[in-house]
């Protein structure tokens, strides 16, 4: 991986749906370097909403795919009563 690629959460864990990211949201990773296996990864909303998180997540919770839809999230987060 490395920055700008997009990428998905593939799992649901406690200290990410803390900050509001949860299984499925997908987002972009912000810098080029991987930190003890971590990626900080920005999570947006569509058009000019603030994005939902800006955090670190672990790799090998993490699947590259071809394209983001930040609507996508907002649909997530709207399942979770967010």
């Amino acid at each position: 991986m490395k920055e700008l690629d997009t990428v998905e959460v593939i799992v649901e864990k406690e200290c990410y749906a803390k900050e509001g990211v949860h299984q499925g949201m997908q987002g972009w990773i912000c810098l080029d370097d991987c930190a003890d296996g971590y990626w900080l990864v920005n999570f947006p909303q569509y058009g000019e909403k603030d994005d939902i998180a800006e955090i670190s997540i672990k790799e090998s919770d993490l699947k590259l795919i071809p394209r983001m839809n930040a609507k996508v999230n907002e649909r997530i987060k709207e399942a979770f009563g967010e």
